[in-house]
């Protein structure tokens, strides 16, 4: 199998509920460093670019493999995130961590449905779905097999769960460092 990136890379793979906080982590981790952080949103490429349904074989996972590679053998750090289900996405997930160079990161939400929900009715894309369509989409516990995931919990503020991923990443955040190398 072909590498991804090179050893100053860093891939960060972000997983969970829809609702749960993945996307706001994701900029949230981005807007701590300076440039050179690419966010890969499953959302994002599956249903805005691509206009495709969540199934297998699934033209997101194929595209999102692709983004990720691309941004990865530029330089660039990634993070890639999503609900990533393990029966349509994992295969390739565990391709790309199995490929990169860098430091790989993976985490995973774990918070009740009832939490979710109060999240999700904070979003400013909480009137384009709700409830019922929340409760299709949910998965009790869909660990990626044969990868380690960090669990995030519901208690975990935002703030402190950057902070970690930032320290896992072995960066320093925005503000405590004059230069960036990428």
């Amino acid at each position: 199998m072909e590498s991804i990136g090179d050893t100053e890379t860093r891939l960060i793979l972000i997983r969970g509920n829809s609702g749960t906080g993945k996307s706001a982590l994701a900029l949230a981790i981005r807007n701590s460093l300076p440039r050179g952080v690419a966010i890969i949103g499953q959302d994002l490429l599956r249903r805005n670019v691509l206009h495709v349904l969540d199934t297998k074989p699934s033209l997101a996972a194929d595209y999102i493999e692709i983004s990720a590679r691309f941004a990865l053998d530029r330089g660039l750090h990634v993070v890639v995130e999503g609900i990533l289900r393990e029966d349509i996405y994992g295969d390739m997930l565990r391709r790309v961590i199995s490929s990169h160079q860098g430091i790989t990161r993976c985490y995973r939400y774990k918070i009740s449905f009832q939490e979710t929900l109060n999240r999700h009715i904070t979003k400013p894309n909480a009137a384009e779905f709700g409830e019922n369509e929340m409760r299709q989409w949910w998965r009790d516990d869909d660990g990626l097999v044969g990868v380690e995931e960090s669990i995030i919990g519901p208690d975990q503020l935002l703030v402190d769960t950057v902070a970690m991923v930032i320290d896992d990443c072995g960066w320093r955040p925005l503000g405590s460092r004059s230069t960036h190398t990428r």
